[in-house]
């Protein structure tokens, strides 16, 4: 047996019952129910909070992706100046209009297969595995 009991609500959210309820082909009283009966479900903020942490975890997820990948960048980086600044030795002054001339050209066709590798979706780090071990790195640390 159903009972009767007024309750009040903003016009605006009744505009919102009487929109779903025409929708979802149902009455007002219906969709009231069916959602004071999910706030009152103890499973329903359960599956709420399950939803929420599968959320968080995938989330957690990315982020550490994320960590690793922006911290083999810049070490990638950091170990590329290294070397390079460690190796090359400096232009006399008559060689450097031609160096930087070169330089340009070098680095438009870096950019240009950067490019044409990113297009393609292909990425170094995602050539990194995700459980690499670490080496000694030492051998790169002892350049003159």
């Amino acid at each position: 047996m159903r009972r009767r009991m007024n309750v009040y609500f903003p016009p605006e959210m009744l505009k919102q019952i009487a929109d779903l309820a025409n929708r979802k082909g149902l009455s007002r009283s219906a969709i009231v129910e069916a959602a004071v009966a999910s706030f009152l479900s103890p499973d329903g903020s359960d599956r709420m909070e399950a939803a929420f942490t599968r959320r968080l975890d995938r989330l957690t997820r990315q982020v550490q992706r994320l960590e690793r990948d922006v911290g083999i960048s810049a070490e990638t980086l950091a170990l590329f100046i290294r070397f390079w600044l460690t190796i090359t030795p400096p232009l006399p002054e008559d060689a450097q209009s031609s160096a930087q001339i070169k330089g340009r050209e070098r680095f438009e066709g870096f950019v240009e297969t950067l490019g044409r590798r990113l297009q393609k979706g292909q990425s170094f780090l995602r050539e990194i595995p995700d459980d690499f071990e670490p080496r000694d790195d030492s051998q790169f640390d002892n350049h003159p």
